[in-house]
């Protein structure tokens, strides 16, 4: 049997050794909903990620797993729903209580290719250094990998937001140079070039538009308050409809317009300030797409954008997305182009979840199915976006669970205020009549239950 022992070596050593079918460019946002002009919102201006979409394919249903910022990132770079990772707040590091899980980056690393990043990957403080063989910009200098990082106890303390300060927005001087966001462009830029010969999983990870929105003024300059159109659903305050579970709106915001009404004229003074953001966001990573251009490596390099989670403006009286499992809560967007797919260039309807891209991209770069991970590779649709899919989307917050699928989004509530609420998304896209009573959908109801328990199970 030794020389079944060495075969088996031999096959692995040349898989890891083989020559990488592809490289990729992770490029990730924070709070950016799909408000990007080639899903289909007039007006806004994002020439770069349109760009990107033209010549890749753009999910116009993709789903975060948890409308929060440390949930969502971990679930997405796990491979495995908030369900099972544990991290339900943005104060849990996933390792206290996982130390050998195989993250995605660290997935690529162990197939030979560099792992590194920039800006926000992982969560604030709660960044993984077993990860990255290189992390740039902790620090002013930026070049070396960062200590070891402590548990969780050792995490920075969780900040209150100050009600005099949500409603901030913030102009920046010339292009932004001295945000971090312009210099996270800025270092993904060097590491395409340290790496460009060698196979490489980079990761660039901007703050905005999270609050506050922030842009120089020219991005502003962009956007008329007076022709912006708030939503059919906006009102003042937060507040679930009548008919709805009470629990489906915090009555207090959590980012914007915190303690105090909104009234329109200010709601569209920040939604043109959002918009600002997103299309400084855009121009950053314009520059890091150029750049890809400029070293000759977009046609070996997948590039994939996202969203961490959606976002309320105004829908509803929210102006955030804690606790949200409505559709703009739970949405982002999602762009993947790979080099040569005949799928480039068209928009895809199935339902997909930041969860499924841990096995997509292992499976597009041609490496090892990951073992022990929940999401499913999507990789068919990159050549057939309209391929035969039948999986549904999760997304959990920490009192209840919604399911999406092409046509209906159902969730419930537990706990005080808690209840159900199913939505036809084709006829009702604002989500403005829960048929969760109605007894005509009880076998819909039933259906739609059981797919959710077939993905997490029983567990909220």
């Amino acid at each position: 049997m030794r020389w079944l022992a060495y075969l088996t070596l031999l096959i692995a050593t040349n898989a890891v050794a083989a020559e990488p079918k592809f490289n990729v460019l992770w490029l990730a946002t924070d709070d950016w909903r799909p408000e990007i002009h080639c899903y289909g919102v007039e007006g806004i201006q994002t020439p770069n990620v349109d760009k990107l979409a033209a010549g890749g394919v753009r999910f116009e249903h993709a789903y975060c797993q948890f409308p929060l910022c440390n949930p969502s990132r971990t679930s997405m770079l796990t491979g495995r729903y908030p369900t099972t990772t544990g991290v339900l707040d943005n104060d849990t590091y996933f390792r206290d209580a996982h130390p050998d899980w195989v993250t995605l980056p660290q997935f690529f690393h162990n197939h030979g290719y560099i792992s590194a990043r920039t800006g926000k990957i992982f969560h604030g403080g709660l960044e993984d250094d077993a990860s990255w063989d290189e992390i740039r910009g902790n620090n002013s200098k930026g070049n070396a990998k960062t200590p070891a990082r402590q548990t969780s106890a050792a995490a920075p303390p969780k900040r209150k937001q100050d009600p005099s300060k949500s409603d901030r927005r913030v102009v920046l001087a010339a292009d932004g140079q001295e945000h971090v966001d312009y210099q996270t462009a800025e270092r993904g830029i060097e590491l395409l070039e340290a790496y460009r010969d060698r196979p490489f999983f980079i990761a660039v990870g901007f703050l905005k538009p999270h609050s506050p929105p922030t842009a120089p003024q020219k991005f502003y300059d962009l956007y008329d308050p007076a022709k912006i159109t708030l939503p059919p659903d906006f009102a003042p305050r937060p507040a679930a409809p009548a008919g709805f579970p009470a629990a489906s709106i915090p009555t207090r915001n959590g980012d914007l317009f915190i303690n105090r009404d909104a009234s329109p004229e200010e709601a569209r003074e920040m939604i043109r300030a959002y918009r600002a953001s997103a299309s400084w966001t855009d121009w950053n990573c314009g520059r890091v797409l150029d750049a890809l251009d400029r070293l000759g490596l977009a046609e070996k390099t997948i590039v994939v954008f996202f969203g961490d989670h959606g976002y309320h403006l105004g829908e509803k009286g929210k102006w955030s997305k804690h606790g949200s499992l409505y559709e703009v809560g739970a949405r982002v967007p999602l762009i993947v182009r790979v080099p040569g797919a005949a799928g480039n260039g068209k928009a895809s309807s199935r339902t997909v979840q930041l969860v499924d891209l841990y096995p997509t991209l292992a499976e597009l770069c041609g490496l090892p199915k990951p073992a022990g991970i929940e999401g499913h590779s999507f990789a068919s649709l990159i050549n057939n976006p309209q391929a035969d899919w039948s999986h549904p989307a999760i997304t959990v917050i920490k009192n209840g669970r919604s399911i999406r699928t092409e046509r209906w989004r159902y969730a419930e509530y537990n706990g005080e205020g808690g209840g159900a609420m199913l939505f036809d998304e084709q006829s009702d896209p604002h989500e403005m009549k829960n048929l969760a009573g109605d007894p005509r959908y009880a076998d819909t109801i039933s259906e739609l239950k059981a797919a959710m328990s077939r993905e997490i199970g029983n567990k909220n």
